[in-house]
């Protein structure tokens, strides 16, 4: 355990949080920037005199059910949170559901693009955030955002033929998903509907796959532009475990052509 370090790193945060952000009422002038430690020791659940001795370095080493209520307390990210942790030697827990949230600058990119479809998707294979051609190519993803289910319950754009199955993609990204978020009701929801109703999930998840995200190629029958062939990119947001995934058509081609008509449509 780092005590030092870990006292300068609460120090350090605590110092940086505005009390009527955070709702707390104001009571009286303030020396210092930030919380009081009475404010953060509220928050966290805890004695004042036990987060008084943290930060001076003096406190035993907080088991991780105390590091969690305190890096609540403090607002720390998802990267901090974790620096928290080590810090106190010891390991974070996961968080108990996928982030179904967007970063508001990761939208901006999206809005960005207009020549490319592009989605955000979290954990679970949920679309949380897209630009309007993504929906024009993919259709209502408002209705069924989803894109496992839309796969295995052919719900949405079919896609015809491709080098790798995203049926076996979506089976190894559902079952990373169930390891860190066992207790996430919709995530259980959601394969328990698959397992029940589709033959290729039940045959995929047993067999377990493994996959990491990269690029691939496939070919979609849409019902207003036909038959198109387009490039599919992720790129990863880890700290919120969500992928950004770009579907491009080369220049030139019926797709690039297609995307155009499916723009001016819109």
């Amino acid at each position: 355990m780092a005590r030092a370090e870990l006292a300068e790193f609460l120090r350090s945060r605590r110092a940086r949080l505005d009390p009527a952000s955070i709702g707390l009422p104001g009571r009286g002038p303030r020396r210092t920037s930030g919380l009081r430690r009475e404010e953060v020791a509220l928050l966290a659940h805890m004695s004042v005199d036990y987060y008084t001795r943290l930060e001076q370095a003096r406190g035993p080493r907080p088991s991780p059910h105390v590091l969690g209520p305190l890096a609540d307390a403090l607002r720390l990210a998802p990267a901090e949170r974790a620096h928290l942790f080590a810090l106190a030697g010891a390991s974070a827990p996961p968080p108990s559901s996928p982030v179904r949230r967007v970063r508001p600058h990761i939208a901006e990119m999206l809005r960005r693009l207009p020549d490319t479809a592009a989605v955000v998707t979290d954990a679970a294979y949920r679309v949380v955030a897209f630009n309007p051609l993504a929906d024009a190519l993919l259709g209502d993803l408002r209705g069924e955002p989803n894109l496992a289910r839309r796969h295995f319950l052919r719900t949405g754009i079919v896609e015809s033929s491709a080098a790798e199955s995203f049926g076996r993609i979506a089976a190894a990204r559902l079952r990373a998903a169930h390891a860190r978020y066992s207790d996430d009701a919709d995530l259980a929801h959601l394969l328990a509907e698959l397992r029940a109703r589709s033959p290729e999930f039940r045959e995929l998840w047993e067999a377990y796959p493994v996959h990491a995200p990269g690029h691939r190629r496939k070919v979609l029958d849409h019902p207003e532009v036909g038959r198109i062939r387009v490039n599919c990119d992720v790129l990863p947001v880890p700290e919120d475990d969500q992928q950004v995934v770009f579907v491009t058509a080369d220049p030139g081609s019926t797709a690039a052509r297609a995307f155009r008509r499916l723009v001016a449509t819109r």
